[in-house]
């Protein structure tokens, strides 16, 4: 999210999703993290344009304190279906696709100048509009050539398995938030494991997973480095190291003045001569070319 997209290419897109009551906690992690980033101009967008559903501005306005200059939040909480306002209705795709993007450019400079989009619940725009009206409007999004990258959140059990899957298939990473233990979330668990999928550009797709432990702070990843984990030891011990070099491969020359017996692999050894070659250092002729290639070879 950080890096953003190449020019030509659509905005990477990070599609969050829960079956346990976290999702929230995770979106705002990631939402705190990005927006740190572009203040710091550590990050390819010079801005952001949070989409609210699920809370309020003020909540994130307390909560994004730093970098709060950056951020422009479009305010679909108070009034989605324009009772009050008349000009604003989450139903209509194509006016909230024109009020992103309008804030965004108000954000940064026209030209190159890009910046990120947040969405805070595809769940609650899933209640308002259809998903092929969703679907349009973050393929539109990740298609705009001033949108650096994009994510949202969704809480997948509380829609058909298509619409999870519809809104998975218009991302290039997925993170899914699960309980460690079924029996310990019946128990009130406050952690669970982080799985993510990226896609890279080449096509590559890579898989890696941690834990998270709620605590009062908010959400805490246990290994921060979000290192592929594996079921085997990548790295070699000292002895390892050495047994390794000990080892002699066929191919080698012992250099201790014996001939070396090397089967060549053509015939079986019932079947008499023409397999096994006697090798010494010293040897160094080289094969007659009349010679029959049935005979014996001396190298």
């Amino acid at each position: 999210l950080r890096d953003g997209c190449l020019e030509g290419e659509h905005a990477p897109a990070l599609t969050i999703k829960d079956s346990v009551p976290f999702g929230s906690h995770a979106f705002n992690y990631i939402l705190c993290h990005l927006s740190s980033n572009i203040s710091a101009l550590r990050s390819q967008a010079r801005g952001l344009v949070l989409v609210a559903f699920d809370r309020s501005p003020s909540f994130y306005f307390d909560l994004l304190k730093r970098g709060i200059n950056a951020i422009q939040i479009l305010d679909c909480y108070s009034d989605p279906l324009g009772w009050k306002d008349r000009l604003k209705d989450v139903r209509d795709m194509e006016k909230l696709f024109t009020s992103i993007i309008d804030l965004g450019r108000g954000v940064v400079e026209q030209g190159k100048v890009r910046f990120s989009v947040a969405i805070d619940s595809v769940s609650a725009m899933l209640r308002h509009a259809s998903l092929p009206s969703i679907s349009g409007l973050i393929n539109n999004l990740r298609s705009n050539d001033q949108v650096s990258c994009i994510f949202w959140l969704i809480h997948s059990d509380l829609h058909e398995v298509r619409a999870v899957a519809s809104v998975e298939y218009m991302s290039s990473m997925v993170a899914s938030l699960e309980p460690g233990n079924l029996l310990l979330l019946e128990q009130n668990s406050r952690g669970g494991k982080f799985n993510v999928r990226m896609k890279r550009r080449n096509g590559r797709v890579r898989v890696i997973c941690e834990e998270f432990h709620m605590e009062q702070a908010g959400i805490k990843f246990i290994n921060q480095t979000l290192l592929p984990k594996v079921q085997f030891n990548l790295q070699l011990s000292e002895k390892e190291r050495v047994d390794r070099a000990n080892v002699i491969l066929p191919f080698e020359h012992q250099e201790n003045g014996k001939a070396e017996q090397i089967y060549d692999g053509r015939r079986s050894l019932s079947e008499g001569k023409g397999e096994i070659h006697y090798i010494r250092d010293s040897d160094d002729e080289q094969l007659d070319s009349d010679e029959d290639p049935d005979d014996d070879l001396d190298i």
